[in-house]
């Protein structure tokens, strides 16, 4: 597979792949008046389909595999995407449904009249289906098409989040794909033929294989307050049975604050204290009130009370985060899905880790299991590492034309990675009406605070 990259940080006066979108905006008034290119309506749900509605069908069907949330082609996507969207916002944009709506299947009256526009305007709904006052089969499979692009419950029935999501403005649909696309410019990332993406806000993980999606995983990542940063590395290894070395952020955040009032908190949680030589300590002997309390170790041995459960994937990177079970599992089936302190937790993950180890001879689901029941920790080195990314994509455009949004749970759409696409149509872009934008030194990367820490009990 062929890199595909763009890297906007550099010094220097050049173009950039992404600047055909500024020529793409510029001409949006026009294109206004004659015809708006839209994406193909998306397909029916898929039985396996994003992940906010809480556990999954994990194992995709070839013949249903749905199209990778990231690939080579992600970017002109969403270009495209936006310069429909620009459309739209210039003609007004959809209409607002009232907040006191009752939306249902058999309501009927000017609000479903409404609906029924609404969708049509997002091809969630044919257009030979924009009239008429009846809340039928038709417009619940509308309603639905829209609830799976947009990762709600797909009920066919508009409740509250459901016309939250119809009611975001088309100006605020338009900057999350612009963000979306901020971010991917400043992405450097060597696609293969097999590759793993967790995109942050849509709480999912794909494995990706021959340009399709052959596993879908819920997952759980970081809570607002310790985001998940966005990475890009490779997995490397698999450790099975793994211990838990808390990092200096929980230690200081969580764990000693519980020491402070109960020296016998390690002791239950199977956690031992160790010095910089790396001997035990006992607990009790240690003032955790003392400035030199941070000085020590705190390590979680193996077993079903361990904070990264039975299995860990490694994926070397700065930030020091990991994909990993979780004895947190009751968190899979809940809409919100942001509670982890910056790690990935996955759901069924001795799935995704047999997938993993699929090309390492000698390793498959049942050598897995076998290994976790003896209980002892093992790291297990790919033979061939597997490149993963980690993305933030609010907005994004699959292969078959499906237009997806989620919400921004990290509040990064404001703080694009950097300007590029942002002011694109902005009064005075001399660049933009030629077609193309140039990116130079003093258009520097605006910086997206990150703070993450390793996933703790």
């Amino acid at each position: 597979m062929s890199q595909w990259r763009f890297n906007a940080s550099e010094p220097g006066l050049r173009l950039v792949p992404v600047t055909f979108i500024a020529a793409a905006l510029w001409a949006a008034p026009a294109l206004a008046q004659t015809s708006v290119p839209k994406a193909k309506a998306p397909p029916a749900p898929l039985p396996s389909a994003p992940a906010t509605q809480g556990p999954t069908q994990t194992v995709i069907p070839a013949a249903k595999a749905p199209e990778p949330t990231f690939d080579e082609g992600t970017a002109l996507r969403i270009a495209a995407a936006m310069l429909s969207y620009s459309a739209l916002e210039v003609r007004g944009g959809w209409p607002a449904l009232p907040v006191t709506a009752k939306l249902a299947p058999g309501a009927s009256g000017p609000d479903v009249v409404l609906l029924r526009e609404r969708l049509v305007m997002t091809e969630d709904l044919p257009p030979e289906q924009a009239r008429g006052e009846a809340y039928d089969e038709t417009v619940a499979a509308g309603v639905r098409r829209f609830q799976a692009r947009h990762g709600l419950e797909q009920t066919g029935t508009v409740g509250p989040k459901t016309l939250a999501a119809l009611n975001v403005p088309v100006t605020r649909r338009l900057r999350q794909l612009a963000a979306s696309l901020d971010r991917l410019a400043a992405t450097d990332f060597k696609f293969g033929q097999r590759y793993v993406v967790v995109n942050l806000p849509a709480a999912f993980v794909e494995a990706v294989e021959r340009d399709k999606v052959v596993r879908r995983h819920v997952v759980q990542v970081g809570r607002p307050d310790r985001p998940s940063p966005t990475v890009t590395t490779h997995i490397t290894t698999v450790n099975l049975n793994p211990t838990w070395t808390v990092p200096l952020g929980i230690l200081k955040k969580d764990v000693i604050p519980r020491m402070r009032k109960d020296p016998g908190y390690a002791a239950r949680m199977h956690m031992r204290v160790l010095d910089g030589a790396g001997n035990e300590v006992d607990p009790h002997s240690i003032d955790w009130n003392s400035d030199r309390a941070p000085n020590f170790t705190i390590r979680q041995d193996s077993g079903n009370w361990n904070a990264l459960g039975a299995v860990r994937i490694d994926m070397p990177n700065p930030h020091s985060v990991y994909m990993h079970d979780t004895n947190h599992k009751e968190f899979f089936s809940a809409d919100y899905r942001f509670q982890s302190s910056g790690c990935t937790r996955v759901e069924n993950p001795r799935d995704l880790a047999a997938w993993v180890l699929e090309e390492t001879p000698g390793w498959g689901r049942r050598e897995i299991d076998a290994a976790i029941a003896k209980g002892t920790r093992l790291d297990v080195k790919l033979s061939h590492n597997i490149p993963v990314a980690w993305i933030y994509l609010t907005g994004w455009v699959t292969r078959d034309g499906t237009i997806h949004f989620r919400d921004d749970i990290y509040g990064h759409d404001d703080k694009p990675a950097h300007q590029l696409v942002a002011d694109l149509r902005s009064p005075g872009n001399a660049a933009r009406a030629s077609g193309f934008v140039l990116q130079s030194a003093d258009t520097r990367p605006v910086e997206i605070e990150q703070v993450s820490y390793l996933d703790s009990q």
